[in-house]
């Protein structure tokens, strides 16, 4: 696979991770609109609870646009074997990484919980969703390298069929193991994490057997470096270890966000919940486009054509923030449409549309800082996108701190920290690229 800058070539890449995305964030819209149903309490204990697990997740995810990166790179140099290995040895390390933030769950999570949350009902409930939901990661973790070879070697339409069966069974089993319907026990809020296991489940056999059905094993030999290769898997880390950290300082604070909105009581911690999902849904055009940037500015460096990765990198970023109006002009005309998905309580409805107007602003700030970024991933200098994220992390929690703990603001100036996070990572990122220190860097 040896791409162009061409709105031909961008599309290939990003309409079937947007399917991919888009799937599972109808799952999380259906998820917590069924909890919503409940009341106001689950809605509340689920954006803690979901938050901590995509911390959790962050791990595979950042495994993964490592693995995108070294693999599209080998892409464009037409080196399948060198594609092979990485997988494997990508596999292993998945693998052992999700046992290693299983064990930090079950044995500190329960610890940091009873120690950062002031509602005692919501902690316990934080804590049972978990000690379920965190028995997914393995399995999520697999799909993941899955995923990350699919996108990597240009064989990205695949993700559409299998985040398609996977969120099918999700949405199935959330109706049954919530309300107790189709035969199934009512589990309230475990249930949603019990679904969502056996969902990840289902992804995990759709992805591995298109890799046999489609022969893609042999072409690649993916399952023939089996045995671990150390020099491998140190290139892996070198690509991947500062993404995950990275993420897990961008979710991390995220998470800490959450645990400010929880001290300003149940309902704001509601309105966060249900708005993260809206958000969520309509932000996947964003970051379906930046990892099509990341992709593209590896490929492109690959085959040499350093010259065209500024050029990838405006198309796309003009492609997000144009997806980006579309979508916050939506949200802003039909507000109150959009919210009922969730409740038909309509003092929280009212109480969330000041902050809908906040985060729409945030987020086409959101659309072009995001896709930058990621360009900075596809130069393989993941150590720079990690110094970026910890300065803009430091800055967000900054003012986490003076406007919701110390402050006590509304909710909607609580959700103006987006702001100066995306500033920093926009001028951080742009200011890298045009240093040019990212050329010639072999990976």
């Amino acid at each position: 696979m040896q791409l162009e800058v061409s709105n031909r070539d961008i599309i290939k890449i990003a309409a079937p991770i947007c399917l991919a995305l888009i799937i599972p964030q109808i799952n999380h819209m259906t998820n917590t609109a069924f909890l919503g149903r409940l009341g106001e309490f689950e809605l509340a204990a689920n954006g803690i609870a979901g938050i901590y697990y995509l911390v959790m997740y962050m791990i595979a995810y950042g495994l993964n646009n490592g693995m995108q990166v070294l693999i599209a790179r080998r892409a464009g140099q037409r080196h399948y074997g060198g594609i092979g290995q990485l997988f494997s040895n990508g596999l292993m390390l998945g693998f052992c990484c999700s046992l290693v933030a299983i064990c930090i769950t079950l044995l500190a999570a329960p610890y940091f919980f009873a120690h950062s949350l002031h509602n005692p009902q919501i902690y316990e409930a934080a804590i049972s969703f978990i000690r379920i939901r965190i028995w997914g990661l393995p399995l999520l973790m697999m799909l993941s390298m899955a995923n990350a070879f699919y996108i990597g070697s240009g064989h990205s339409k695949v993700l559409a069929v299998t985040s398609f069966c996977q969120e099918i069974v999700n949405i199935v089993f959330d109706y049954g193991l919530i309300f107790g319907k189709l035969g199934l026990p009512a589990m309230g809020l475990n249930g949603a994490a019990t679904a969502s296991i056996i969902a990840e489940a289902t992804g995990f056999t759709v992805a591995y057997s298109i890799l046999f059905l489609k022969r893609y094993y042999l072409t690649y030999s993916l399952f023939s470096y089996l045995r671990p290769s150390w020099d491998i898997l140190k290139s892996i880390l070198n690509v991947s270890a500062p993404i995950i950290v990275q993420f897990l300082f961008s979710i991390g604070s995220w998470f800490v966000f959450f645990i400010f909105i929880e001290h300003l009581g149940e309902r704001p911690l509601a309105i966060s919940n249900m708005l993260r999902s809206v958000f969520g849904l309509f932000g996947i055009f964003t970051w379906a486009l930046a990892a099509t940037c990341n992709t593209m500015v590896s490929n492109l460096i690959g085959q040499g054509k350093q010259d065209q990765v500024f050029k990838a990198i405006r198309r796309i970023s003009l492609y997000s923030l144009a997806c980006s109006l579309v979508v916050c002009a939506l949200v802003n005309i039909f507000p109150y449409t959009l919210l009922h998905i969730y409740t038909t309580d309509a003092g929280l409805i009212a109480d969330s549309i000041l902050s809908i107007r906040v985060i729409s602003l945030s987020t086409l700030l959101m659309a072009v800082s995001a896709v930058v970024l990621n360009g900075v991933t596809g130069t393989g200098n993941t150590r720079m996108n990690l110094i970026t994220e910890i300065v803009a992390v430091i800055g967000y929690l900054i003012y986490c701190d003076i406007v919701i703990e110390r402050m006590r603001s509304p909710l909607h100036l609580a959700w103006g920290a987006d702001f100066f996070y995306w500033i920093i990572i926009f001028i951080m990122s742009v200011w890298y690229l045009k240093s040019g220190r990212w050329r010639g860097k072999a990976i």
